[in-house]
C-alpha cells in the first residue's frame, strides 16, 4: 500500500494518459509487481479486499448515455485485461513470439492452437472453458459436421487442424495474419470443474490420476479405485506438480496459450460465453446458421454456491499455497483471488 501514492503521483504528472489507469488495473499491477505477493496471500489480505468500483477508462464513453452499466462494466474489464497483458508482456524478459519460447512451452501452445484456413482464425482451446463446443463449431465450419447440435462422443483430434502440425513458415504466416482468440475462466472455478468431471465421471482419469493421488496422499489408500479423490487431495497434487508437466485440464491458461508470445485479438470469458462467442462468430463472418450450442440439460455447472462450499471446506493452507501457480491467470484475466476468510465462509 505504501507503493500506491507514489504511483498515483507519477500518473498525475503524466496528465490525461495517467488518469486513464483504472483502480482495478492498479490492484492487479500491485499483484504482479509486488515482491510481497506471497506474504499478502499468507495473511489473507488480498482475499479480504473486494474489487474497487469500476471507472470507465479513457476512450470509453457512454455513447449518447445509452450504455447500460453491464455493458460499460464489460468494456472496463476488457480494457483492464488488455492493459495488464500489455504491461506484463512489455517487459524485456517476456517472450515476443512463439519462437522465443523454450521447446516444451512452444509445443504446448502450438498443440492448443486450432486453425481455420477457410475463415482465417486461430483459436487456443482451454479445457473446461467450453472448448468441446468450440471444436464442434470448427468442425461445422470446415464441413466435417452438419450441425452443432449433432450429438455423440466428441473426438478431440479428428477433423481438426492444429497449428503445431504445420511448417515453421506456415505457422508464422498464420500467427501474423489470422484473427486469434481465446476464452478464459475463473481459475478456481475451472479447477473445481475439472475435479468434479474427471474424478467424478471419467474412469480413465480415475485410474490414471486418481489411484496415484490417493496412494500418495492418503494413509492406507492403496485399495482405492481412484473414484474417491477428495478436493484437498487434488489440490495437494497440483501443488506438488511441475506446471509444465500438468495435464491440460488443470494446466494454467497462461502456460497453455502463452498470451505474451501470441498476441490475441480477442479474449472471451466463460462468464459471458454466448455473448462473446456471438461476437467472435460475427467477426469471422461465419454462416448465420452457425451458433454457439446451448448447454446440455444433463450438465451440472459450477455455481458460486458450489465453489463457496468446496473452498470453505478445504484447508486454507492448500489454497494459499496453490494461488501463486495460477497467479498469472488471476491477474492477467482480471479475476479476484478466492475469498476464504472466516467471515465469508460462515455466511
Amino acid at each position: 500500500r505504501r507503493g500506491l501514492p507514489s504511483g498515483r503521483s507519477r500518473a498525475r504528472s503524466r496528465g490525461a494518459a495517467g488518469a486513464a489507469l483504472l483502480p482495478s488495473m492498479l490492484m492487479f499491477g500491485v499483484i504482479l509487481a509486488s515482491s510481497g505477493l506471497l506474504l499478502m496471500i499468507e495473511r489473507g489480505i488480498l482475499a479480504q479486499v473486494g474489487p474497487p468500483p469500476l471507472q470507465p477508462p479513457a476512450g470509453l464513453s457512454r455513447r449518447d448515455g445509452r450504455d447500460s452499466p453491464a455493458e460499460l462494466e464489460v468494456e472496463v474489464l476488457r480494457d483492464t485485461r488488455n492493459r495488464t497483458i500489455r504491461a506484463l508482456c512489455g517487459q524485456r524478459s517476456m517472450p515476443r513470439s512463439v519462437w522465443e519460447l523454450p521447446p516444451g512451452q512452444r509445443r504446448t501452445v502450438l498443440r492448443h492452437l486450432l486453425v481455420s484456413d477457410k475463415y482465417r482464425f486461430l483459436y487456443c482451446y482451454v479445457p473446461k472453458v467450453a472448448c468441446s463446443n468450440w471444436k464442434r463449431i470448427l468442425k461445422v465450419l470446415d464441413g466435417a459436421l452438419e450441425s452443432v447440435d449433432v450429438r455423440g462422443k466428441m473426438d478431440h483430434k479428428s477433423d481438426l487442424v492444429f497449428l503445431g502440425d504445420m511448417k515453421p513458415e506456415e505457422i508464422s504466416y498464420r500467427l501474423k495474419h489470422y484473427y486469434k482468440f481465446i476464452f478464459v475462466r475463473n481459475p478456481m472455478e475451472r479447477l473445481l470443474s475439472a475435479y468434479r468431471n474427471k474424478f467424478g465421471e471419467i474412469k480413465e482419469y480415475q485410474q490414471k490420476y486418481g489411484v496415484e493421488i490417493v496412494r500418495r496422499y492418503r494413509k492406507n489408500g492403496g485399495n482405492s479405485a481412484g473414484d474417491d479423490v477428495s478436493f484437498s487431495e487434488f489440490l495437494q497434487y497440483l501443488l506438488d506438480e511441475d506446471v509444465e508437466r500438468m495435464n491440460e485440464h488443470w494446466m494454467p491458461i497462461y502456460n497453455l496459450c502463452q498470451p505474451c508470445a501470441v498476441r490475441y485479438d480477442f479474449i472471451g470469458s466463460y462468464e459471458r460465453l454466448h455473448a462473446d462467442a456471438s461476437h467472435v462468430l460475427e467477426h469471422i463472418q461465419s454462416p448465420s446458421f452457425v451458433r454457439f450450442p446451448e448447454r446440455q440439460a444433463w450438465y451440472k455447472p459450477v455455481t458460486a454456491e458450489t465453489l463457496h462450499y468446496y473452498l470453505c471446506n478445504t484447508q486454507r493452507r492448500l489454497i494459499r499455497e496453490l494461488i501463486p501457480k495460477y497467479i498469472l491467470d488471476f491477474s492477467l484475466f482480471a479475476y479476484p483471488l478466492p475469498n476464504i476468510t472466516s467471515e465469508f465462509c460462515r455466511q
